[in-house]
């Protein structure tokens, strides 16, 4: 990630400077800003990554089936039928001592926990 960090600062100083047309400093200054800031969302989208892909390595049980307690959204919104704002409110809800508490605190219909009864639990 440094690296790239590096090229493409390079490559932005670079292309300043073989510019014909001569460039303020202020100019200059607007441009690396943003370029600074462009790269800071970058790395913290890089970073959120790399800390949803290890917890999902525990999100499961060694029965494959999903960890209510502590199951990342991501991994909540690969169930059939759960969207990010219901993977959300079961986070919010945390924790749990039994997977049919997400029934009977009125967090998700038995419609949909009937599709998802098979597929998860709650570690305590």
């Amino acid at each position: 990630m440094r690296t790239f960090s590096a090229l493409l600062a390079l490559s932005l100083l670079l292309l300043t400077a073989c510019t014909t047309k001569q460039q303020s400093p202020e100019d200059l200054r607007e441009r690396t800003a943003q370029a600074t800031a462009e790269l800071k969302d970058n790395a913290k989208a890089v970073a959120q990554g790399v800390r949803d892909g290890l917890r999902s390595k525990n999100d499961t049980t060694d029965t494959g089936k999903v960890d209510l307690n502590s199951a990342s959204k991501v991994t909540l919104t690969s169930l059939p039928g759960v969207t990010a704002a219901e993977a959300d409110v079961i986070i919010s809800h945390r924790p749990y001592s039994d997977p049919h508490e997400l029934v009977t605190r009125k967090l998700m219909s038995q419609k949909l926990y009937d599709r998802l009864e098979d597929k998860v639990t709650a570690s305590k």
